[in-house]
């Protein structure tokens, strides 16, 4: 197939996906392909979508599985200067889907805006965030979204509003679409205090997350009314290894990969905790991170 040639040195073949997911697993994409604007993205969708070939958008690789074998598809990254661009208004920023949230947090904070210290310490791109409506137990970042702009499979661009993209818990209606940008409401503030507030949430991570190895994030989502973490933990599970992956014995809904981990020893972890659970509570599990097949 000669379809990406155009593409030029935006498009690799048989790129090593472990180079660009948080938990370091995952086998080559058989096209890994960085668009360098808007209008490349359009051509590739299109392309894509001619020649019938599957793709997934990629972030910063958090809250991303991908299996040993790979991705016998496109994976496409928004990684370009055109798709970073932050624009701060009276009381809204724009900011792009490869814009990272430490960035984002950053711009905020230097131009004295408040309305998303709560994603702090949070890892990924402004898209991905947008995708899974990532937050913390309070909030997620949907709360703060007025709109976000997309792409469809066919390169068209659209604007949606808050209220149609169907945020619910960790999901969204945004996962069929290439995310483009998103609108949030901000309000001024004293940067002492937003400080205070990022240096709050940034402690807390540290003292409740694991950050000794490379992962993936929370494994699963809780449950109504309950924590995956308490539920596995009560399982006697934290600190359990298959192989090169260990359930994390800060954080009992983190793997971490101790070195050398396969995605095979993930899942196989992953079935280990849900099995358990699901024995002892009577609660089926449900996974967070996003699975590539």
């Amino acid at each position: 197939m000669n379809w990406y040639k155009g593409l030029g040195q935006s498009c690799k073949c048989r790129e090593p996906l472990k180079r660009h997911t948080t938990l370091k697993i995952g086998g080559p994409a058989r096209f890994f392909i960085e668009p360098r604007d808007r209008d490349q993205l359009q051509e590739l969708l299109r392309l894509l979508r001619r020649n019938k070939i599957s793709f997934h958008v990629l972030g910063m690789g958090s809250n991303v599985l991908v299996r040993d074998r790979g991705f016998n598809g496109a994976v496409v990254r928004l990684h370009a200067p055109g798709f970073k661009k932050i624009t701060f208004g009276s009381n809204y920023v724009i900011a792009g889907s490869g814009v990272s949230l430490v960035r984002l947090l950053l711009g905020c904070y230097q131009e004295g805006f408040s309305g998303l210290e709560f994603l702090t310490g949070i890892p990924g791109t402004t898209g991905g965030a947008l995708v899974m409506n990532a937050g913390i137990k309070e909030k997620c970042i949907a709360d703060a979204l007025e709109s976000v702009t997309v792409m469809d499979k066919n390169g068209s661009i659209k604007t949606i509003v808050n209220k149609d993209a169907r945020f619910s818990y960790r999901s969204s209606c945004l996962k069929k679409f290439v995310v483009l940008d998103g609108r949030f409401r901000v309000r001024r503030r004293p940067r002492l205090l937003i400080k205070k507030r990022m240096d709050e949430l940034r402690a807390w991570r540290h003292r409740n997350q694991d950050y000794s190895f490379p992962s993936a994030g929370c494994v699963f989502k809780n449950p109504v009314n309950d924590s995956a973490g308490r539920l596995i933990d009560a399982c006697g599970l934290k600190g359990v290894i298959i192989g090169g992956a260990a359930v994390s014995l800060l954080h009992a809904n983190f793997i971490v990969n101790r070195g050398k981990a396969s995605a095979a020893d993930v899942l196989k972890l992953m079935l280990l905790m849900k099995t358990q659970v699901k024995r002892r509570f009577s609660i089926t599990l449900t996974p967070e991170i996003e699975i590539w097949r």
